[in-house]
């Protein structure tokens, strides 16, 4: 051991070859450690609504706002600052926009130039001066650099800066200019962003939500449900291809395979236009949009009915072929009674809504004809060689996990199965028993050897598990006793819809189990919390996202716009910066044009969750701690220069 660690202290020695060098690092890290922790930002939820999203990332739900009333407290109007952060969030659609206007752009460029410069020099203050050097636009790092730095040196820097930004104007370099200081506004307000699972389906652009999130600075990712049902597709899970077609296709989505994607639907298309003729498809009517024409409104409920048949078949293999699933009671096509429009389950008897299933053959349900069959083999080869699919599904799994642990939060997407008592649920899995984060690493790991396992055996078993992640009721990401697709097309029983919830959603309000969640994984039952979606909070019946005196705080408040009209609000999101954890929620997003036009923004109210008494530093942090090692190291290092263990290299 000693010789690894002489080792570790020589390649150390290559990095910091004199004490002076060490020294100097060790003086840094040491003034790092007492800068104000960095902002986070956590949404939940956001189900393909692209433009809330975005409009939410920009504004840092009402962190750039907070900064803005910061620097200019009541020496601008509320309009003033409205204006002000509209140009932030916007800046070049907000600049076309004034100059039909502005009569006097000269004067407009400088009043709003000198006003962004005062809030980034406020946003880069917790930060050293190295990391806002790494965040400075390229094109203008060395001009925005003197403008947010303080100059000691300079007498005269109101002639200074005066200097420069006139400069700017006079060589028509003020517009690109005002947009690059606005994306480093945007950037230095939030320092890491949290995405607590769910950002596909039902809403019409994840594709351009992931855009979004691969070009940002520092995040990670919590999978959703949703999320890993597309990372099973995209390695060819027949159940979870058919789940995300049938979800596109029921939400008017489909622009999001073929446009996004690419990925054609052109052969599922014709089968279902011929297979369904004369199918009016009244159990499968659309959520999505109903303006569309009638003809494209018509092929897609042929479309929605033809994929679903498809994918109770293919899930029959699935729980055929995975005894240890124990989901044969989901195998519902052999309990039809096609002659008497009926259905046997659980012991009583169920009138069907539908019974034209022309591709089921009695003797053997869940056979896909050779159309279904060849349908599924194209799909299965679009999914997996769909290069922005692929990219999209690997940044998931390099970004994301099931669940993290990050400065005392323990953030997941949906719930950790509980008994009724409430203790950790026992689940078996492949031969083995799991509960708790046991659980939730063993079904990570299953995710991982999906997209990357050699063997085939347990690739194969990687990307079942992602469809069981889908849909279990022993499923951290799922949590309910059953999903019940089948039923809510099929049968009119209300009875028959009910998904029942995992204990867990129930014992929220239990501290004695929220302690022991809290500490499964590693955490003290105080100051910690637990951050988590899923389930839609119901503010409007006066639901509150806040549970368990604050332990645990549930922010999914309908960003969806599926999801409003049951919540009353549109999402909550979770900032937490040095100050403590100020819960926002959000108004429903009308459009980008009318938050340009009207300068209207969405969070509409906040509320603090937790307040510290002394501010968070950076040393109180996870990232502090490593610092703290990384301190250590290099005094060990100083050390060995000293006693002469190692030589300086002069």
């Amino acid at each position: 051991m000693r010789g690894l660690e002489d080792r570790y202290l020589e390649r150390l020695s290559d990095l910091y070859p004199t004490i002076a060098a060490a020294s100097t690092e060790i003086i840094n890290l040491q003034s790092i450690l007492n800068l104000p922790k960095g902002t986070e930002h956590f949404l939940t939820d956001v189900h393909g609504e692209n433009e809330a999203f975005s409009h939410v990332l920009r504004n840092g739900s009402g962190s750039v706002k907070r900064k803005i009333d910061d620097v200019f407290g009541n020496t601008l109007s509320a309009k003033d600052k409205q204006s002000l952060a509209t140009l932030i969030y916007y800046p070049k659609e907000k600049m076309d926009l004034v100059k039909k206007t502005e009569s006097n752009m000269e004067d407009w460029y400088k009043i709003n130039l000198y006003r962004l410069i005062e809030v980034s020099k406020r946003a880069a203050s917790k930060y050293t001066r190295s990391k806002v050097r790494k965040a400075l636009p390229k094109d203008f790092s060395y001009v925005i650099e003197e403008l947010i730095t303080e100059k000691a040196e300079i007498s005269d820097k109101e002639s200074y800066y005066n200097s420069i930004i006139n400069t700017i104007i006079q060589i028509g370099r003020a517009e690109v200019f005002i947009e690059a200081i606005s994306e480093l506004i945007q950037r230095l307000v939030v320092d890491h962003l949290h995405i607590v699972g769910d950002i596909y389906d039902r809403g019409p652009g994840p594709h351009i939500i992931m855009d979004m999130l691969q070009t940002y600075h520092s995040l990670d990712i919590q999978w959703g449900n949703h999320d890993v049902l597309w990372m099973g597709a995209a390695v060819g899970q027949r159940g979870c291809i058919a789940n995300v077609i049938r979800i596109c296709a029921r939400y008017g989505n489909l622009d999001i395979l073929e446009d996004g994607y690419g990925i054609n639907l052109l052969p599922l298309a014709t089968f279902a236009m011929t297979t369904y003729k004369d199918d009016p498809c009244t159990c499968f009517a659309l959520k999505g949009d109903s303006t569309r024409n009638l003809d494209e409104r018509t092929m897609n409920l042929k479309m929605h009915k033809a994929i679903s048949i498809i994918q109770f078949k293919v899930e029959g293999k699935i729980i055929a072929r995975n005894p240890e699933f124990h989901l044969e009671d989901r195998n519902l096509l052999h309990r039809m009674d096609l002659e008497n429009g009926s259905i046997e389950m659980d012991g009583k008897i169920y009138e069907l809504l539908d019974t034209n299933f022309p591709t089921l053959d009695p003797s053997d349900p869940y056979a896909l004809t050779a159309e279904e069959e060849e349908i599924m083999e194209r799909l299965e080869k679009a999914f997996k060689n769909c290069e922005k699919l692929q990219s999209h599904m690997r940044f998931l799994l390099n970004k994301g996990g099931l669940y993290k642990v990050y400065n005392n939060n323990l953030l997941y997407h949906g719930c950790v199965p509980l008994n009724a008592d409430g203790s950790l649920k026992r689940v078996e899995l492949y031969g083995r028993e799991y509960k708790g984060k046991a659980l939730y690493e063993a079904l990570d790991s299953y995710v991982r050897k999906g997209f990357n396992a050699i063997e085939n055996q347990e690739k194969e078993r990687g990307r079942d598990v992602m469809w069981y992640i889908w849909l279990h009721p022993n499923s951290p990401l799922f949590g309910k006793n059953k999903m019940a697709t089948f039923e809510r097309y099929f049968i009119k029983a209300k009875t028959t819809h009910i998904e029942t919830k995992n204990p867990y959603y129930s014992l929220l309000e239990n501290e004695d189990v929220i302690n022991g969640i809290l500490a499964e994984f590693g955490l003290d039952t105080v100051g910690t919390h637990i951050v988590n979606g899923h389930v839609p909070v119901k503010s409007k019946d006066g639901e509150s996202p806040i549970k368990c005196n604050g332990k645990v705080l549930v922010i999914d408040g309908g960003f969806s716009k599926a999801y409003q009209a049951q919540t009353g609000i549109a999402g909550y999101t979770l900032v937490y910066n040095s100050y403590g954890i100020r819960l926002v929620a959000l108004d429903p997003f009308e459009s980008t044009e009318a938050a340009i036009e009207k300068e209207t923004d969405i969070h509409s109210e906040s509320m603090v969750v937790k307040r510290v008494m002394e501010r968070r530093l950076v040393g109180d942090t996870d990232a502090g701690n490593e610092l703290k090692e990384r301190i250590n190291d290099m005094e060990i290092l100083l050390e060995a220069y000293r006693n002469g263990l190692i030589t300086e290299k002069l």
